[in-house]
């Protein structure tokens, strides 16, 4: 990985985009949500981006929780093959499985069954707007300026791929290190803490193996997730197309996390770290309020006083 590699041209124009200087025009944003908290969370940027004056377009199934139509944004929606109580019912029995007590062995054949579950469901979606050729033609002749998606499931990333046009990924993190591998970022295992292994970035060798052999059932999942989003790009671009080509497509990567909860690693300078973005804005303290808080302060610093002299 050269040092200081250089964000793209169109990354660039992306970035600038969504930033959006008050003098500049609006531009035409196309946004692939995902299902769930993940569209709550960009569901905030949207309102922000509209209020800047872009002009919006989501693309989502007909078939959804929460991704409904609102004024400040076009809904654009496919078909799909589920109802709305056949979907809320594979998603909740699907979760409700997720949290049932086993062992680590059950749970993980369990959680194996239950992402191919979602996968499935999820997958048949994309399948379904990826082969709306009425659809593409649409999105192809609308001159979108950036494609705004979250990754965690591809379908969006491949979509923007073939429209090629300049993409910014928003995402909270993909598992299995598929962003470090598209991003060309280091992350070994031997020393960054896999995800909920609960160890720290101070590892004995012993726990250090125990982090790189966490990752192996890891990659058997991604594998079982991912891999016919692969197939779907491939035949979508007409040609063998692997995820994570498909993934460096993106021209910005905004995290929704930050270094405070997570350990530090080697990042491009097209990588933004934006956590906190979804917390509201609480009101400040009245004075009433700090000047209770002192004197709860006065008395208690008192009190560890008396305590240490007697």
């Amino acid at each position: 990985m050269a040092p200081g590699f250089p964000v793209p041209l169109q990354g660039l124009v992306g970035l600038l985009l969504l930033c959006a200087l008050p003098w500049t025009e609006g531009g035409k944003v196309l946004v692939i949500p995902v299902e769930g908290s993940h569209w709550l969370s960009m569901r905030d940027v949207l309102t922000e981006l509209h209020a800047r004056g872009h002009q919006i377009m989501v693309v989502a199934p007909e078939v959804s929780i929460y991704i409904k139509k609102e004024d400040f944004f076009t809904l654009k929606t496919y078909a799909v093959p589920y109802t709305n109580q056949g979907y809320k019912r594979t998603i909740t029995h699907n979760f409700n499985l997720v949290f049932e007590t086993r062992n680590y062995v059950k749970t993980f054949f369990k959680l194996s069954e239950v992402l191919k579950n979602i996968s499935t469901t999820v997958l048949k979606s994309c399948r379904n707007l990826l082969h709306n050729e009425t659809l593409l033609r649409h999105l192809n002749s609308s001159s979108f300026d950036v494609v705004l998606t979250d990754p965690v499931l591809p379908c969006g990333a491949v979509l923007a791929k073939y429209l090629r046009i300049p993409t910014v990924f928003f995402l909270l993190y993909l598992p299995c290190d598929i962003d470090s591998e598209a991003t060309q970022c280091p992350n070994p295992s031997s020393y960054i803490p896999s995800l909920l292994t609960r160890l720290s970035d101070h590892m004995s060798f012993l726990q250090r193996v125990k982090n790189m052999l966490y990752l192996l059932p890891l990659k058997y999942l991604c594998h079982i997730t991912f891999t016919p989003y692969e197939s779907l790009a491939s035949e979508l671009l007409q040609r063998q197309v692997s995820l994570v080509e498909v993934l460096n497509h993106a021209s910005v990567w905004l995290f929704r996390k930050d270094f405070v909860f997570d350990y530090p690693r080697p990042i491009l300078p097209n990588m933004v770290f934006i956590g906190g973005i979804n917390c509201a804005n609480r009101k400040p303290l009245s004075q009433v309020c700090i000047e209770a808080i002192n004197i709860l302060c006065r008395i208690y610093f008192l009190l560890l006083t008396f305590l240490l002299v007697f």
